[in-house]
């Protein structure tokens, strides 16, 4: 659950207030951007340093107390957890740069990224997003379309690519990253949430303001994530409910005889 609180913590901002003082911006070549389009929108807008350098514990939780709406141990937590990014012993702080090592916080068969095995691993990938797009198939994406694309992505990239790795620890981070959406820009009860924004969000690294966008005035809470994080993970299986069973002896057809 601390992973999934902290990949959508990684991939949750607000909206028009907050924007007001913190205009977009895009990134240089010498500043750092990571495989997190949240993590660089927060930097495109100035949330954290624009440069992508030296995040520490306060700038952190000023961040997210300024441009996201979760409490200040979830901002806490999401730094403790990124912290490990950077190799260094005792390290205080860590860059954007530093995300992008392979199977420490990023990982294969991203919504967004090419694997590390076919090249850059952070930057924003058309074609790999257009794959994830193919299940988003109404204008309002619900559980079952986002986990769609979720394992899409993951049959590709094991289809693919041969170094493929996707532990537990994994997954648990992916369902944060594949719920953020909805805790970002959706309905919280319904966990849906308008494609047109997370499209736009992804493809820009930008808050959706200038399509109606507005921030969210909920608190996000733990208990929140952790009933989206449920939803799509129950969505991302592959098995579905078990019938009445007629009779507890009886002839299956797909499995043989029952003895």
């Amino acid at each position: 659950m601390k992973l999934a609180t902290l990949s959508i913590i990684l991939s949750v901002a607000l909206g028009t207030e907050a924007q007001s003082d913190h205009p977009w911006k895009a990134p240089g070549p010498s500043d750092f951007r990571g495989p997190c389009p949240m993590l660089n929108t927060l930097a495109n807008h100035g949330f954290l340093p624009h440069d992508g350098r030296n995040i520490t514990n306060d700038t952190t939780i000023n961040a997210l107390a300024s441009a996201l709406n979760f409490n200040t141990s979830l901002a806490a937590l999401m730094f403790q957890m990124a912290i490990i990014a950077n190799p260094e012993p005792n390290a205080t702080f860590f860059t954007l740069d530093q995300l992008n090592v392979h199977n420490v916080l990023e990982h294969d068969a991203s919504l967004s990224r090419s694997d590390a095995f076919f090249g850059n691993n952070h930057i924003f990938n058309e074609t790999i997003f257009n794959e994830t797009k193919v299940y988003w198939t109404g204008p309002v994406l619900d559980a079952n379309m986002l986990a769609n694309g979720k394992v899409a992505r993951q049959i590709n990239s094991k289809a693919f690519n041969p170094n493929y790795t996707f532990t537990s620890t994994v997954e648990s981070f992916s369902l944060g990253e594949v719920s953020a959406p909805i805790v970002a820009f959706g309905d919280l009860q319904a966990a849906t949430v308008n494609r047109t924004l997370v499209e736009y969000f992804f493809e820009n690294e930008r808050f959706p303001t200038e399509l109606g966008w507005s921030r969210r005035t909920e608190v996000i809470t733990l208990e929140i994530i952790s009933r989206l994080t449920g939803i799509i993970s129950n969505a991302s299986s592959l098995i579905t409910p078990s019938e009445s069973v007629v009779s507890a002896r009886r002839r299956d057809l797909h499995a043989g005889v029952f003895l």
